[in-house]
């Protein structure tokens, strides 16, 4: 994997092929957060040398962890939501209704990244459906940064349903390391609401009608501590955070595929009425897939 963004005096080492000393070398990481820790400047020491290619080296877990650090949030205050995100050349954010087959191996080890960093993530039941989503586990690689974080051994998953129309039997309420929450309406047909909580789910009301309202979806859980969120969908609630201005971060993964087809964007719905602008913080680049993040401005 090698860095593109931002521009560093390694940078055109690390495109050449040349010999380069990890992805933030040269001073302040991505977004500005600070070099990477030791264990990244060791691990970069380590592959150093004549002939060294940072396109040809898998980035340490640590070394991923310090490029996608969440920024420093004042405290007991505020929230960060991030969104990842895949799409192909064209546009798809899906393939057969699915993201993995726009995937790949780095991608998934920056999914795994993300998920290691955030105390919550956020996704639509949809998305829970149809992509068999599991409960998220605890990793041996983010246990000590978790830990110094004050965060639990893994991520809340946050399931944003109207009608709960669930399944409670699946793993992901029945074998949560730390129980499942359901973000929902006050509108919520009460037998669904009195279901989810007999398996061990906690119900979280953030909107006044059937559906949830984005920003006190983003507030419920930054009451309960959950303040480094993460969102994966799909579509529609990611257009949902977008179209509410809650959304403050897109990682998004552009795959060098293309699918034709109808697939959906990666944000669906309503549009907004004046396009919402973001600013390039990072972009790795692995196998000709390109890892960017962007801020909102």
């Amino acid at each position: 994997m090698r860095r593109l963004l931002p521009v560093t005096d390694m940078t055109a080492a690390e495109t050449e092929g040349g010999t380069a000393a990890g992805p933030d070398a040269a001073g302040p990481g991505a977004g500005g957060r600070g070099s990477a820790g030791p264990a990244a400047a060791a691990a970069s020491a380590a592959a150093s040398g004549p002939g060294y290619s940072a396109s040809g080296r898998e980035w340490s877990l640590d070394e991923l962890a310090d490029a996608y650090a969440y920024p420093a949030l004042p405290a007991g205050e505020g929230a960060w939501l991030r969104a990842n995100m895949v799409s192909s050349l064209d546009g798809a954010g899906q393939h057969d209704g699915r993201s993995q087959p726009l995937s790949s191996d780095a991608d998934m080890r920056i999914f795994g990244t993300l998920r290691g960093l955030a105390d919550v993530v956020v996704v639509g039941a949809e998305t829970v459906r149809l992509e068999g989503y599991r409960p998220a586990r605890a990793r041996e690689a983010f246990a000590a940064r978790r830990a110094a974080a004050g965060q639990g051994p893994a991520p809340v998953v946050a399931v944003v349903s109207a009608s709960l129309n669930l399944d409670f039997s699946l793993p992901l309420f029945t074998e949560p390391l730390v129980p499942t929450l359901i973000l929902t309406g006050a509108a919520a047909p009460p037998d669904r609401v009195r279901a989810a909580r007999a398996a061990g789910a906690a119900v979280l009301t953030a909107g006044d009608g059937a559906g949830v309202e984005p920003a006190r979806a983003k507030a419920a859980l930054a009451e309960r501590g959950l303040r480094r969120q993460l969102t994966e969908g799909g579509p529609r609630l990611l257009g949902q955070f977008v179209a509410a201005e809650v959304l403050d971060e897109l990682c998004l993964t552009v795959s060098p595929t293309m699918t034709a087809g109808s697939a959906q964007r990666i944000a669906g719905g309503p549009s907004v009425a004046v396009p919402t602008r973001f600013a390039v913080a990072s972009v790795l680049e692995q196998d000709g897939f390109l890892f960017t993040r962007y801020r909102r401005i």
